[in-house]
């Protein structure tokens, strides 16, 4: 017979606002070699400014901590910290108590940064002796305190898949739109609830999809804010090089210059921190260069390149078999063109862990 998966819950402190920390160290501090007898490993992020990168990545950067934060820097750059984003204007926010307001970070940047850079709420690894596993928190320290992090590790040796369905999501008009699909009028997290329940899985993931013929839209796990989602994001997805000659305040080099020559001047500071990037971490023709050459072409198709798939934890750590969300945690779903018959198609996979 074989062994049971098994799980741990880390909590974790940053040292800095851009911090990338090696989970596995923390694993063997806490549970010895025990990860070790096992062939993969799911890592859940409970956050939506701090998750992981696929392990093709960071194999071919060497696990290297130092060159995953020089990546993860082009990307700061690109979202500067405290320019003018809506989801920063606090007083607009009418979700946030007065007390709230006190406390809450101005983290705009770091949520973009995470939709855009290929950061992943939930990752699977193949387990290798010695092989780093990082979290890469781009928010973990703001001006009002140090945050507590969370993330989860499910180690396992065999999964199937045991159950499968397709979800229709309604859509706007609008070319450029997203969709909350934790929101209860769409019925999706009842809908896969349901189909976790039915087959009484304890440990496992759901793989979210879009079909093979929906073009223009993606999907990603982040805070559904309004501001963030209908303005931040939807400014980056009509033109991602004039958004980045808007909001960067270092990156226009002569801020006299005629609003026509922003771009130019944004496209200069683009390729100069990009190279930047590449001397630190020795790495070319890779996903980076390939996107940002999409960046510098214009339109979000181009660009943007965000996940066809999303994936996320399936525990009975709690009260019973449970989809694993964070607190402001949603799938959500983008479109940067618009949908034939005002929907998009999801194909969801259930797969069971042994």
């Amino acid at each position: 017979m074989g062994i049971s998966p098994a799980e741990i819950t880390l909590v974790l402190e940053p040292s800095h606002r851009l911090d990338v920390i090696d989970v596995s160290q923390r694993i063997r501090q806490e549970l010895g070699d025990v990860f070790d007898r096992y062939r993969r490993t799911l890592y859940c992020s409970h956050h939506t400014t701090a998750g992981y990168l696929d392990q093709s990545l960071c194999s071919r950067l060497g696990y290297s901590r130092d060159r995953l934060g020089s990546i993860l820097h082009l990307f700061q750059q690109i979202f500067p910290a405290n320019a003018d984003y809506e989801h920063d204007k606090l007083h607009l926010r009418h979700e946030l108590s007065d007390e709230q307001r006190k406390t809450e970070p101005k983290n705009a940047d770091s949520h973009l940064a995470f939709i855009t850079s290929g950061l992943k709420n939930c990752v699977t690894y193949t387990n290798r002796p010695e092989t780093a596993v990082h979290f890469i928190d781009l928010d973990g320290v703001h001006e009002h305190g140090v945050r507590q992090r969370r993330t989860t590790a499910l180690a396992y040796n065999r999964e199937e898949q045991v159950g499968s369905l397709e979800f229709s999501v309604p859509v706007s008009r609008h070319s450029i739109d997203s969709v909350n699909l934790r929101d209860p009028k769409i019925g999706f997290f009842e809908t896969i609830t349901g189909l976790v329940r039915s087959h009484g899985i304890e440990k496992g993931r759901i793989d979210l999809s879009l079909d093979a013929d929906e073009t223009h839209s993606g999907l990603t796990v982040n805070e559904y804010e309004t501001l963030l989602m209908r303005h931040d994001l939807a400014e980056v997805l009509r033109d991602p090089m004039q958004f980045m000659a808007r909001h960067g305040r270092n990156l226009v080099k002569d801020p006299r210059a005629i609003l026509n020559k922003t771009r130019d001047y944004a496209s200069y500071d683009l390729v100069r921190v990009f190279n930047e990037v590449l001397d630190a971490t020795g790495i070319s023709e890779s996903r980076f260069e390939r996107l940002i050459a999409r960046f510098m072409a214009g339109p979000a198709q181009k660009f943007l390149r965000m996940k066809r798939s999303v994936s996320l934890l399936v525990s009975d750590s709690g009260d019973g078999p449970y989809v694993v969300q964070g607190t402001y945690q949603s799938p959500v779903l983008v479109q940067w063109g618009p949908a034939e018959n005002l929907a998009r198609r999801l194909h969801i996979s259930l797969i069971s862990f042994s």
